[in-house]
This record gives C-alpha cells, sequence and structure tokens, in this order.
C-alpha cells in the first residue's frame, strides 16, 4: 500500500493504529506534498491574467518544479515506509558470537544511515520548495496570499517533522563521524528552511491580517443607532 494509492481516510486509519509504518516521517513527507499542492493552486489562479503577465513564464518554471516536488515527496513518503523494515529486521539478528555482533553492528549502521537519508531528502525538498514559494508571495495574485502562508506553514511542518527522524535515528549510530556528519547538514537544513519560512509567513500575514483598532473598534461595537 503506497500513499499514492490509498484513500486518505485508510491512510490516517492506518497512521493512528499500533503499527510501525507508516509514520512520522512517511507523514512528513506528506506534509510537504500539501505546501507544494498549495503553491500549484496559487499558481493556477495567478497564470494567465494580463496583471501577472510579466511573471508568466517564471510560473510556468515553478508549476513544473512543484510538480516534480509533489511526486518527490509522495515516493519518499513510501521510501520511508522501506527503509524502516530492514531497520526493524536487523533489530532482531543474533548476536551471540562475535561475528554476529560484528555482522548485525554493520548491518545497524547501514540500516541507521539509509533511514536517516529519507528524511533528509525530505527536508532538501521542503528548503528547494520554499524559494518557489516566496516567488510567489512576492509575484502571484495577492488573493491567494493565505494558500502561500498555509503552503508555506506545511513546509514547515515536513522539516520540523522529518529533522526527528534524522535524530532517532542517528543516536543509535555508533559511527560517530557519520552521525556527526548527518546532524550537522541536517540541522543546517532545518535552521535555514525553518528562518525562511518564517520570514515568508510574517510576510504573508503582514499582508492578509486586518488593521486593527482596539479603541475605535470598541467605539464601534458600544455606538448605539438611534435611526
Amino acid at each position: 500500500m503506497t500513499s499514492k494509492e490509498t484513500k486518505l481516510k485508510d491512510y490516517l486509519d492506518k497512521l493512528g493504529a499500533k503499527e510501525s509504518v507508516p509514520g512520522g516521517g512517511g507523514a512528513s513527507a506528506l506534509a510537504g506534498a500539501y505546501g507544494v499542492s498549495l503553491g500549484l493552486m496559487v499558481v493556477s489562479f495567478t497564470s494567465g491574467k494580463k496583471k501577472f503577465a510579466e511573471f508568466e513564464p517564471r510560473l510556468q518554471i515553478i508549476k513544473d518544479k512543484l510538480e516534480k516536488l509533489r511526486t518527490r515527496f509522495l515516493e519518499l513518503s513510501d521510501e520511508d515506509e522501506k527503509v524502516f523494515y530492514p531497520l526493524s529486521q536487523a533489530y532482531g539478528l543474533p548476536s551471540e558470537t562475535v561475528e554476529e555482533k560484528d555482522y548485525k553492528e554493520t548491518t545497524l549502521e547501514t540500516c541507521l544511515s539509509n533511514a536517516s537519508m529519507t528524511p533528509i531528502k525530505v527536508m532538501e525538498c521542503a528548503c528547494e520548495a520554499l524559494n518557489y514559494m516566496q516567488e510567489l508571495a512576492d509575484n502571484g495574485s495577492k488573493l491567494m496570499l493565505s494558500d502561500v502562508g498555509v503552503g508555506v506553514s506545511f513546509l514547515s511542518t515536513a522539516l520540523q517533522g522529518a529533522v526527528m527522524n534524522v535524530y532517532i535515528n542517528t543516536k543509535m549510530m555508533k559511527n560517530r563521524n557519520r552521525m556527526i556528519e548527518l546532524n550537522e547538514y541536517a540541522y543546517k537544513l532545518l535552521t535555514d528552511g525553518k528562518s525562511r519560512a518564517r520570514l515568508i509567513y510574517e510576510q504573508v500575514e503582514a499582508s492578509v491580517r486586518p488593521e486593527y483598532n482596539a479603541e475605535k473598534d470598541r467605539i464601534a461595537r458600544n455606538k448605539v443607532d438611534f435611526s
């Protein structure tokens, strides 16, 4: 059962069940797919309008990039399930003899590294997608700005969710050099991506939030209409 072939309710039922997969890693990738899909909606509502004619060539490029990223996020959601299985099997390998212990340790290190790389790929995709969301926030239809903000929120969730799955795997690694390498790269993706997402979100929020004057609102609420 793959995320591309599964009804949303069925997937959510399985996600909430007492099963190892799907889990947080796959769900983080799906959050990324939601984010770029909202970006695609913004592209669709902006494209073809005279007001955005100068932005049209770039819109088509962004559309192509976001469609590829959506496909990639779905693939990574499935990949997260696939890399977990050999890891779960490796934990059960025998370790009675020296040879068995060595084989188990080597196998575990490989599986932990593989299981860490999938969420890192999710983070890379999320960071790339944020670049296009920034362009849509700057140049897309102003009527769709709120959808840019929601899309960015999903991408931020993808980032922060994926890094949890990096850390939970690298924490179990005995190869300290590999652990440090993966953690440092994941942390860089996280900090850069979160910062970018926050700036876009704040830009959008400031644009869509109504102006509010507490005193005027109080007077309006208390005003009596005698007409």
